[in-house]
């Protein structure tokens, strides 16, 4: 009775724990509201949840969540010197190919939004066989090194997250 009713008990945590901290306080009304969507939103959602993915390293969730977050502070710093600071013929604004060793749409889609939550970086595209992702980097001067570095600090990590 529980599994139907909680078909994602973590996604309701999340979303209750999300919805508390945007309401930016912690009052009775926010966590039922936070919770009433934990609840309904994972029912509504779950036909296209097939299968439940699996969190192989729930200890390395969190650091990958401090080190996006030690990330997106740094990126901000660094874009607000590159705009303040830098002429635009100086940056190197290009696109970048991301080749995947992940197939786990899961951790696809983790490593896509990190990508685009990070300042200076977007993700703009998927390829069909999703092996490949194609971001747009506000200034790489060294776009084999900027992959590298995106498959180094985030794709490994998710492959141990995920599988």
């Amino acid at each position: 009775m529980l599994a139907r009713l909680l078909p994602h008990p973590l996604l309701t945590l999340v979303l209750t724990v999300v919805w508390v901290l945007l309401a930016n306080e912690p009052s009775a009304g926010s966590v039922l509201f936070g919770l009433f969507l934990g609840v309904v939103l994972p029912l509504l959602t779950r036909p296209f949840w097939p299968d439940r993915p699996v969190i192989r390293a729930p200890a390395r969730v969190v650091e990958y969540g401090l080190l996006v977050l030690w990330d997106i502070c740094v990126a901000n710093v660094q874009v607000a010197y590159l705009i303040l600071f830098k002429k635009p013929e100086e940056l190197h604004s290009r696109f970048l190919v991301v080749p995947l060793d992940t197939r786990v749409p899961e951790a696809i889609v983790t490593l896509a939004g990190t990508i685009t939550m990070t300042p200076g970086t977007v993700s703009c595209d998927v390829s069909a066989d999703g092996r490949a992702l194609l971001v747009h980097a506000l200034d790489a001067p060294d776009p084999e090194e900027a992959v590298a570095t995106i498959k180094r600090r985030y794709e490994r990590r998710l492959l141990e997250i995920f599988g």
